[in-house]
């Protein structure tokens, strides 16, 4: 039984939204991924997909793509992305996968899960950078990284409750912004990683930029790509 990660399935199977209009990358990128996918996943391993899973408005108009995630191997952890707007009470979403059969699928919400000796949890993260192009012009940054800050904080103690019961599993980070890149730092993202001890930490969301290196060190702690494109559609497996 593996643990592996990939963010950014930008699924749109019943809005029809184009993904080749961002490269030759994304072209039959639905295809490829069941394809790669299901040759390095077993259907005992979990897959983590941290976020931007949909293009859905609802979480009732991702049921094509919750189906399509249900069929690929292994059991699936869901974190929320910038483009989930289908994202809504655990609850409703819960219900949605009764409804549709769905047993493969689990959401990462305030919670935590312990799988074999990982223990996986996290958020969606936020930038800070006031610059960002695509923020509305009443965001208030502050407010915005203080409220990720409380959501991976109860996400990190539902994680540390596992591993007082489970002491020599490692509790991994999943997030879909980049709490790093480049000059970019979200230093309460990073703070509240540092204060619980976190040493691998794994995000989505950066595109098109594929010389960038998978894998970085940053205040002691080692930060892993894994949006889908970048990964070339193939999960990346998590070695303990």
């Amino acid at each position: 039984m593996a643990l592996y990660v990939l963010s950014d399935t930008h699924l749109s199977l019943s809005d029809n939204k184009p993904m080749d209009i961002f490269g030759r990358r994304w072209h039959n990128y639905t295809e490829r991924l069941m394809r790669n996918w299901n040759a390095v996943v077993e259907p005992e391993d979990t897959v983590v997909i941290a976020g931007d899973i949909s293009w859905a408005m609802s979480h009732t108009g991702a049921s094509e793509d919750f189906m399509f995630i249900h069929k690929l191997n292994g059991k699936k952890i869901i974190g929320k992305g910038n483009h989930d707007y289908w994202w809504t009470s655990k609850k409703k979403l819960d219900t949605l996968m009764s409804e549709l059969e769905i047993d493969s699928v689990r959401f990462l919400y305030n919670n935590a899960y312990l799988d074999n000796s990982f223990i996986i949890a996290g958020s969606r993260g936020w930038y800070v950078d006031e610059n960002n192009k695509n923020a509305p012009d009443s965001a208030d940054f502050d407010k915005i990284v203080a409220r990720e800050v409380i959501r991976l904080k109860l996400s990190l103690d539902e994680a540390e409750k596992l591993k007082k019961q489970n002491p020599k599993a490692e509790i991994l980070t999943f997030l879909h912004f980049p709490p790093v890149m480049g000059e970019f730092v979200c230093r309460p993202i990073i703070d509240t990683l540092k204060e619980h001890g976190i040493k691998r930490c794994y995000f989505g969301h950066i595109h098109s930029s594929y010389d960038l290196a998978p894998k970085f060190e940053f205040e002691g702690i080692d930060f892993y790509i894994t949006s889908a494109d970048y990964l070339e559609f193939t999960p990346l497996r998590i070695n303990p």
